[in-house]
């Protein structure tokens, strides 16, 4: 990871980029405030080497305009990231979920062929007030927990504000300055397909697996994060082709028998919902108390197929399936 620092009007033109590799500058608030110290900001982080960002405080209402007045006002050069700033405003009002995702389609859409365009909010308008996981090319997560580059979400962020103190510092996931700047000036290229998507399902209430049941599909019933929109509403399918995943199924058993076995395998299947091949078997053997597995996840869905996760047990008894939790990473291809 490469540590940067984000700046306002407030810091000035004198702050230190020793052992930086990026400096994101406020440029713009609503439609009426441009920093007067933003080119000269970015010019000495530029001057340093460092990767260059520019945000947008974002007010609610009047979207569009917003967005014209931040890539109209930004002292952006080409392959410099961009980033909306997501938060509660001085008056105590804050821009929607979905007026948020209408202001970063919308600079993607002025000037995404040149930037990468990201989501700054912090850990609670994440977790709390956003509806639709939706970050553009990048989620900048705001997180003061000491703990750089272990913000307290599950999805699949880029950078980590972990302090304020002396200054907002941050941690992006990028090897080095360089790997960070081949990124950042991908826009509107194919490297965009080369990070992730991120995938987090699970079930919000229990079911039984019958004695003598075939195999059985997993149907997720609960959709914290998917970022490839491959789930459908109480699907079993977690990711279609396309596309390339890693990732695990955690289970939680109740009811197996001491010594009985449940076996779990990935297993594709065409658009018609019919199955096409099945991956190795995971065999899982009953213990006392509840049985946990976790259920390793790789592997290539190609175009028209999707993954689901199947079990099946060889048990005289019902056994309860009580928590079925999926994580994964998933890279779209072409």
């Amino acid at each position: 990871m490469i540590k940067g620092i984000d700046v306002s009007d407030y810091q000035g033109t004198g702050f230190s980029t020793s052992g930086l590799g990026f400096v994101i500058v406020k440029a713009t608030e609503g439609r009426s405030y441009v920093n007067p110290k933003q080119a000269a900001q970015a010019k000495r982080a530029r001057d340093a080497g460092c990767v260059v960002g520019f945000y947008h405080f974002l007010w609610p209402g009047n979207i569009a305009a917003q967005a014209e007045y931040f890539v109209a006002k930004c002292a952006s050069s080409e392959g410099d990231l961009l980033f909306v700033d997501w938060e509660n405003t001085s008056s105590g009002t804050r821009a929607s979920g979905a007026e948020k995702d209408a202001f970063i389609r919308a600079v993607k859409k002025l000037r995404g062929a040149q930037h990468r365009v990201g989501l700054y909010c912090n850990r609670d308008f994440w977790l709390n007030r956003d509806t639709t996981s939706y970050a553009g090319d990048a989620l900048w997560i705001a997180d003061y927990n000491g703990h750089p580059g272990a913000p307290g979400i599950k999805a699949n962020w880029l950078f980590h504000q972990y302090t304020s103190t002396p200054i907002d510092t941050n941690v992006a996931r990028f090897a080095d300055r360089s790997a960070l700047r081949k990124w950042a000036t991908g826009a509107g290229s194919s490297t965009e397909d080369d990070m992730p998507k991120y995938v987090n399902l699970g079930l919000d209430k229990p079911y039984t697996i019958r004695p003598g049941q075939d195999w059985d599909a997993i149907e997720f019933t609960k959709e914290w994060t998917d970022e490839t929109g491959d789930h459908a509403s109480d699907g079993s399918v977690f990711v279609r082709g396309p596309a390339r995943f890693t990732g695990q199924l955690s289970l939680v058993l109740e009811g197996v028998p001491v010594g009985a076995q449940v076996q779990a395998r990935q297993s594709e299947v065409d658009s018609d919902g019919d199955y096409q091949t099945d991956h190795p078997i995971t065999e899982v053997i009953g213990s006392e108390g509840n049985t946990y597995v976790v259920i390793p996840l790789v592997g290539r869905v190609g175009k028209g197929r999707g993954m689901r996760v199947r079990v099946k047990g060889f048990q005289d008894s019902p056994i309860t399936v009580s928590s079925a939790v999926l994580k994964a990473l998933v890279w779209k291809e072409d």
